[in-house]
């Protein structure tokens, strides 16, 4: 039986929501969704601390590789390895593009036979430190004075400017990221304080567009260090302390203890220089953190979080800088502090 409405009883008004309205709504649901997935999508999966990718030492694996490879020999680097184009040149070496199985790899030759400790030295450091810190040693041939290395495309710390400048990148350009860079940088400097060989020191690193050479940026924008011909040995309980090449440091990039401590009035001498130790590299750590951070939004904040802690590794005391693991520590509060306050502002905005 078909019940009929009764009379008098209208069903309530249907009230449309303007387009407008829904439009504002839907952002403001797509921009919360959008911080709270900051640690995803700004932030590269960084890599696990065991790298190059689990091989055992003497092996490497790289990209797309689904086994360990020994390190090439010299015949393997003679004959499979097929140099393109130089792309870089220092003091020690010159680095080719080159090719290798159809993948793009940097291949270094000895500049002179003059710098060839230098150049044996730094092999030795990328053989023994080989760590989700270092670049990939590939192989090498002490006879004909060549380092294969694995290729990052987007090369040193000293073009991090012009690459986060790029359109495609400008995804990835944000204090969050930069921060993260910063933290990869001190995790690298506390890695070799507390390295399998010991406290070493990153000599090669006078000025800041020096140190910044020193490092490349890989394609999931983490950092590496790229040249460790420069590396002393730091042995406190033996007394053993270093210096930093053979000639006077000037500037205020250099640690105080660097610069020569008896005046204009005398002559620089290196057996009168005094030496020191790793907490130079301490010193240097809150100008290369400023470049990293850059001038995007956000950065002059986690400045000012960082203040105190930049202010003690500037302290003209040696014994009272940070250690490494503390600026990292800090860094990481930093990092969840201000991650923390956008999610809760944007929840808040919802």
């Amino acid at each position: 039986m078909e019940m009929k409405p009764q009379d008098g009883r209208r069903s309530p008004p249907h009230r449309e929501v303007p387009p407008v309205v829904g439009l504002l709504l839907a952002m403001a649901v797509m921009n919360g969704l959008l911080y709270l997935c900051l640690d995803r999508f700004f932030i590269a999966p960084r890599r696990s601390a065991l790298d190059p990718q689990h091989c055992p030492y003497g092996h490497f694996r790289m990209g797309q590789m689904n086994n360990c490879s020994a390190w090439l020999s010299c015949e393997e680097l003679r004959t499979e390895v097929r140099q393109l184009k130089r792309v870089g040149e220092g003091a020690v070496k010159r680095v080719f593009l080159s090719e290798w199985k159809e993948r793009k790899v940097a291949l270094s030759r000895l500049t002179s036979l003059e710098m060839k400790d230098d150049f044996l030295h730094g092999l030795q450091m990328l053989k023994s430190l080989q760590s989700k810190h270092v670049v990939t040693l590939l192989g090498f041939c002490e006879d004909d004075n060549t380092i294969l290395t694995e290729y990052h495309p987007l090369g040193s710390l000293s073009s991090l400017e012009a690459t986060l400048n790029l359109s495609k990148y400008q995804a990835v350009n944000t204090w969050q990221q930069r921060l993260q860079l910063a933290m990869d940088y001190v995790g690298i400097i506390h890695y070799l304080h507390h390295s399998p060989l010991g406290t070493r020191v990153m000599c090669d690193s006078n000025d800041l567009p020096k140190t910044l050479s020193q490092y490349l940026l890989t394609s999931n924008f983490s950092i590496v260090v790229n040249d460790l011909d420069a590396l002393p040995l730091v042995n406190h309980s033996a007394g053993a302390l270093v210096k930093c090449g053979h000639r006077e440091l000037h500037g205020d990039f250099v640690a105080p203890e660097q610069l020569w401590p008896y005046g204009e009035d005398v002559p620089f001498r290196d057996d009168l220089m005094p030496s020191y130790d790793e907490k130079i590299d301490i010193w240097k750590i809150p100008d290369v953190s400023s470049f990293l951070l850059g001038h995007v939004e956000g950065s002059d904040m986690v400045r000012f979080h960082l203040f105190d802690i930049h202010k003690a590794c500037k302290s003209q005391t040696p014994a009272e800088r940070p250690t490494a693991q503390a600026i990292l520590d800090t860094y990481q509060k930093v990092l969840n502090s201000l991650r923390d306050t956008v999610t809760s502002q944007t929840r808040e905005m919802l």
